[in-house]
């Protein structure tokens, strides 16, 4: 176990240096088509030259090379590497760091993000294991529409219903009855609240992980129809195992394998779909910050939050091969 650790973590260096690589590529090659980000942060009004170069030169946007259209500008990706080594992502056209805007905020996102990391593991695991157990009846039928009718609606417009529905109209009735508790109100808030920081963000949280939630469904239940099928379930059955310990135990641990893998995946995916949740409810999140960063064309803010969701992403997916072996004990690490 810790022999494949290690060869895990160390084969995590070169992808991780590549991934940020062809994210600085990007970066590049957008200023290098679409123009400086600091004379397009003046419009007409443009300062003297003499403030122009002084401001690229504070924003690291000064290299020759971005003056090139296809120059890759090896030199200022490992200038940046050296300064994300020590934590400092640069700074916005307000001069305030990157890290303290991100740090506002990431607070928010990331228990928006457990909210639906929660929702979508507990309901879509239970969906997938009750339409897995009934295949072909009416349990798995009701699951497989459910889902389907999940997949179809696109984020913002399901968002957008169910902030009409149950956040004015049902969650305005609850605020305002009597025998209501305030907690249960504040579950179906249309905004986010300070106050209850956990309870307003539960229905965007649930927007949020419903597509998500139609595929751990579906991947549950095709897992554990294909392992019920298994020898070993067969031969567990022959040894008088109860159906709780055979099923429990032995086939859904085996049928979580594929589920875990897409929750660990999509954990950067649910960071990133929080732009249009957090817009929809108002959320001051990562994602809000980044659709601000974007009207305002804020490059250093675009570049320095992005690089870290990468960070964060491929970290989640280390961990996820990590934890493989908690879940199937005939994969081998030595």
């Amino acid at each position: 176990m810790g022999r494949y650790i290690a060869r895990r973590l160390i084969q995590f260096i070169p992808v991780i240096i590549g991934t940020l690589f062809l994210l600085h590529l990007l970066s590049v090659l957008t200023i290098q088509i679409v123009g400086d980000p600091v004379r397009a942060l003046f419009g007409e009004n443009a300062p003297p030259d003499e403030v122009i170069a002084a401001l690229q030169a504070r924003y690291g946007l000064d290299d020759p090379c971005l003056d090139t259209t296809g120059n890759p500008c090896f030199g200022l990706f490992f200038d940046r590497m050296g300064q994300y080594a020590q934590g400092d992502f640069g700074v916005n056209f307000r001069e305030r760091p990157v890290t303290e805007l991100f740090m506002e905020r990431i607070g928010v996102t990331l228990r928006l993000t457990a909210l639906a990391i929660l929702f979508e593991s507990v309901i879509g695991i239970l969906m997938g294991v009750l339409a897995g157990l009934n295949k072909d009846k009416f349990v798995d039928n009701l699951v497989r529409v459910l889902t389907s009718v999940l997949v179809a609606f696109p984020t913002f417009v399901f968002g957008t219903l169910m902030l009409l529905f149950l956040g004015l109209q049902f969650g305005l009735y609850l605020r305002e009855s009597d025998w209501a508790p305030e907690w249960l109100g504040q579950m179906f808030q249309i905004g986010y609240n300070p106050d209850y920081p956990w309870l307003s963000l539960f229905l965007p949280g649930m927007v949020l992980g419903a597509f998500s939630l139609a595929a751990v469904a579906r991947l549950t239940r095709t897992s554990l129809i294909e392992n019920l099928r298994s020898d070993y379930v067969r031969t567990a059955r022959a040894k008088g195992l109860t159906t709780r310990r055979t099923i429990g135990i032995h086939t859904l641990r085996n049928s979580l394998i594929p589920v875990v893998t897409f929750i660990g995946i999509d954990i950067g995916g649910l960071i990133a779909g929080a732009l249009i949740t957090e817009g929809i409810f108002n959320v001051p999140g990562i994602g809000q910050l980044i659709f601000l960063s974007v009207q305002a064309n804020d490059t250093p803010v675009i570049i320095g939050v992005v690089t870290i969701l990468v960070v964060v992403f491929l970290v989640a997916n280390l961990v996820v091969d990590i934890l493989y072996a908690a879940l199937d004990p005939r994969i081998r690490y030595e």
